[in-house]
């Protein structure tokens, strides 16, 4: 296939967009730079308002891999994709209620810290190294993937995309931390935005307008949308979507700590989720613009298919081609539209660079070096963001050489996703699950998941399950390329038809579920946790929700955490005061006096956790404070 290069004005088109990231970087670095801590790096102050949060949650998780992967999904597949509509809903609200206001409340940095409150540092660090190892692979990815659909289309150049979106994502990233991400994924969203909503408009132009779409979407199986077969083999059906796409987005938004790092940068916990509610119109506003950018694909391409008549190599090119094609006679807009897919990359790098340097500085390097100032610990900040930054560029050129490793690389965000989101869960739902379920949990999930996932890798799930909607190549010029049929796999064993040929939806399923599994059972063997040696902050009594009839019950669900104890609700009436009493008492030294003086910890621990609690409005804080 001959590639379409770029006119000058698309080249205008798409450097703007890395000029105004960086220039919003470069900002924030002048207009913060007395504001010199680690805290307002890497968190922003806490001071963040819901509206560019939202949009930079939404821009960070709707990467190039949905702009140009879900138009062709829905082009090969049919439209039932929009089905993620519902599993975005659960996803959010679950996030929102569930997990959110134990993070928000506990006033931690890393997700991670969590683990360590809860349980010890060897589950906290054995989570952590996952997330890295995880985070700094798919980014990579994220990064190589689009940057090779669209060089081989557009002619755009492979290796100068590659280290022009790294290069600028740790530029902005380093200088100006996380207001500048933050404010660049705000602008990168709209960017996105546009381009989606030019294809839509010239798009259906060109097929005769939304009516004509739709019935020849109609016409072609596209609009076949609800499925309820159960079968969990079946790639996309309504369960499939519903319940693993559940899963799967709840381990990458619900205890990701790119999500979560947003949200505890807002001012309060209530802006926190206005972020995450007005996130969802985002959602579902680029959810349906890929849809309906799909079906238009569908329309223009009924007859000629360039996927299997050779015209192009690989599905992810097919929005990239589709683009070119309508925009032939228009210069510039072919550059709005790549601005748009690299805005998806930009804005997830970005995230991914700053999450990486939260989690390192804070479970790490903190760890090690508890009194640094605040001056070094800025800079010690910022080195991370360069370092993660050069670290996730290398995995991009790293990526190029793996061949088909790089689509199972790009499941590897579920395979740790489910597990992570079960160790979560372990300790915010259950209270009676100690360390070693915890640690023996995430084990069992990440074995799971990954036996599953790499063993759908080595044998393919039958043609069947997997094998798209019919497409035309009746009016293609016909061309020498052979046209290729389903793969003839022989000696599979018969778990290949079963276990390994499950949805890749349901990855993360199994990895949670088997994560719940285990660490309840190893709990229970080895001795059920104190829950009188619990927080009652780390722990959400979702139990209430089914014995609100009964107190008795309820406080036997609650396994001896004390959640009805006053200091826990004078924290949700209080919001965010404990921190600026906890900030004002350690400049005036009570750490410090605390630290001289341990024996008044044990001698007299009921009068110091009342007297903290009055002092901090939050049991959580004392802990930290105080002990």
């Amino acid at each position: 296939m001959e590639a379409k290069n770029f006119a000058i004005w698309d080249y205008v088109v798409f450097a703007a967009l890395f000029l105004v990231s960086s220039g919003i970087g470069v900002f924030f670095a002048i207009k913060e730079r007395k504001k010199a801590t680690s805290r307002e790096f890497l968190v922003g102050g806490r001071q963040m308002s819901f509206g560019p949060v939202a949009l930079s949650l939404t821009a960070s998780f709707m990467s190039a891999v949905t702009v140009l992967g879900t138009p062709s999904e829905v082009y090969r597949f049919g439209a039932s994709f929009i089905i993620f509509f519902i599993a975005y809903l659960f996803v959010i609200i679950l996030t929102s209620e569930l997990f959110l206001p134990v993070f928000y409340r506990s006033g931690i940095t890393s997700t991670y810290e969590y683990l360590q409150l809860r349980f010890n540092k060897p589950v906290r660090y054995a989570a952590t190294v996952i997330y890295i190892v995880q985070t700094i692979l798919y980014t990579g990815v994220v990064v190589y993937a689009p940057a090779l659909a669209l060089n081989q289309v557009t002619g755009f150049d492979l290796w100068g995309s590659v280290f022009a979106t790294g290069i600028v994502c740790t530029f902005y990233c380093t200088l100006g931390g996380l207001k500048a991400v933050v404010w660049t994924d705000a602008f990168q969203m709209v960017v996105m935005f546009v381009g989606f909503l030019t294809v839509l408009i010239q798009g259906s132009t060109h097929a005769g307008g939304f009516h004509n779409v739709l019935e020849q979407s109609t016409n072609g199986s596209r609009l076949h949308i609800f499925d309820f077969d159960v079968d969990p083999l079946r790639r996309h059906t309504f369960w499939t979507i519903t319940v693993g796409g559940t899963f799967t987005w709840l381990g990458i938004y619900g205890v990701n700590q790119s999500t979560i790092q947003r949200c505890i940068s807002c001012k309060t916990e209530k802006h926190a989720k206005l972020a995450l509610y007005f996130n969802l119109l985002g959602l579902w506003i680029i959810l349906v613009c890929a849809v309906f950018s799909g079906l238009i694909m569908y329309s223009h391409f009924k007859d000629c298919d360039p996927w299997t008549s050779g015209i192009i190599s690989a599905p992810d090119q097919l929005m990239p081609y589709f683009v070119m094609e309508i925009f032939a006679t228009m210069p510039g807009l072919p550059g709005l539209f790549v601005a748009c897919a690299f805005s998806g990359t930009l804005s997830t790098v970005a995230a991914s660079i700053n999450a990486l340097a939260t989690v390192t500085f804070e479970d790490f390097v903190k760890s090690c070096f508890p009194h640094l100032s605040d001056k070094l610990s800025t800079w010690i900040s910022k080195g991370l963001c360069l370092l993660f930054g050069v670290l996730c560029t290398t995995m991009a050129v790293a990526a190029s050489v793996l061949g088909g490793v790089v689509q199972a690389a790009l499941s590897i965000h579920g395979m740790c996703g489910g597990p992570m989101l079960g160790l979560f869960s372990l300790g915010i739902v259950f209270p009676f699950v100690n360390w070693k379920g915890a640690l023996g949990g995430l084990l069992t999930g990440i074995i799971l998941s990954f036996w599953v996932a790499i063993g759908a890798f080595v044998y393919p799930a039958p043609a069947s399950k997997t094998w798209p909607l019919p497409l035309s190549t009746d009016q293609c010029i016909k061309s020498n390329v052979t046209a290729t049929g389903s793969p003839v796999l022989s000696s599979r064993p018969a778990i290949a038809d079963t276990w390994y040929s499950i949805s890749y939806l349901y990855y993360s399923a199994v990895g949670c579920l088997g994560c719940i599994a285990a660490g309840v059972i190893i709990s229970l063997i080895t001795g059920r946790q104190r829950g009188e040696d619990i927080q009652p902050l780390l722990i959400r009594p979702v139990c209430n929700l089914f014995c609100f009839w009964s107190k008795k019950y309820k406080k036997l669900c609650w396994c001896g955490v004390q959640h009805d104890s006053g200091t826990e609700q004078e924290n949700l009436e209080n919001g965010s005061a404990w921190k600026q009493g906890a900030e004002s008492v350690l400049q005036n030294g009570l750490r410090k006096e605390s630290l001289e003086f341990p024996e008044t910890i044990h001698l007299c621990p009921k009068l110091l956790k009342q007297v903290c609690a009055q002092v901090f409005r939050t049991p959580h804080s004392y802990y930290r404070i105080c002990f």
